[in-house]
């Protein structure tokens, strides 16, 4: 998986440091600024709630976007415990940011199960599934790489890119973060759009 990680990485370095635009403000990040990059865009799925949502409903919140599944043993509990932190250490102004958690497994992780896990770490925050269709196009959007692993005795997990994206509050892509960023750099970054 860290091979898959770090070729996923690679391969979009190059996109990410073309990707700065003298069109938007100069901000002070610890993760990349992607501005001006041409990734991601609108798309509707799922919620936890069983409700249609669309990427740009969120408008007016600064987003983190994050791609990954409720059967992760890992990279996605790490990581949506440092969102988690990131927003608390926000404070007041946490109520101006939404954290998006977008499921690669379609499959196993439907609404139902979303609701038990992506509250879990903070209430506020939102699981979104679709169908095996939907979650792909998003997945192209957003150049997340994704591979189904079998496992012994007929079950599988999945190998994905593990960084997240953060949104202005105009819904344009900003800051891509990898995986491991401290709580404390995520709230940063988020602070820093929220200006």
């Amino acid at each position: 998986m860290r091979k898959l990680i770090k070729l996923a990485g690679w391969l979009l370095l190059p996109l990410w440091l073309a990707a700065c635009s003298p069109n938007e403000p100069k901000l002070d990040l610890k993760g990349t600024d992607v501005a001006g990059a041409s990734i991601g865009g609108d798309f509707t799925l799922t919620d936890h709630q069983g409700q249609r949502r669309s990427l740009s409903q969120y408008q007016g919140k600064v987003v983190a976007l994050f791609f990954g599944y409720t059967h992760c043993p890992d990279v996605c509990p790490t990581t949506m415990l440092e969102y988690a932190a990131a927003v608390k250490q926000l404070g007041e102004q946490a109520s101006q940011v939404q954290v998006l958690f977008v499921s690669i497994d379609p499959e196993r992780d439907t609404p139902q199960v979303l609701a038990g896990y992506v509250p879990h770490f903070n209430r506020s925050f939102v699981g979104l599934t679709g169908t095996a269709g939907e979650v792909e196009q998003i997945k192209n959007q957003y150049k997340v790489v994704a591979q189904r692993v079998s496992q012994p005795g007929g079950g599988y997990s999945v190998d994905h890119s593990a960084g997240s994206y953060l949104l202005d509050k105009q819904g344009r892509l900003r800051v891509f973060e990898v995986y491991g960023t401290p709580s404390a750099s995520l709230a940063h970054d988020i602070g820093q759009l929220l200006r």
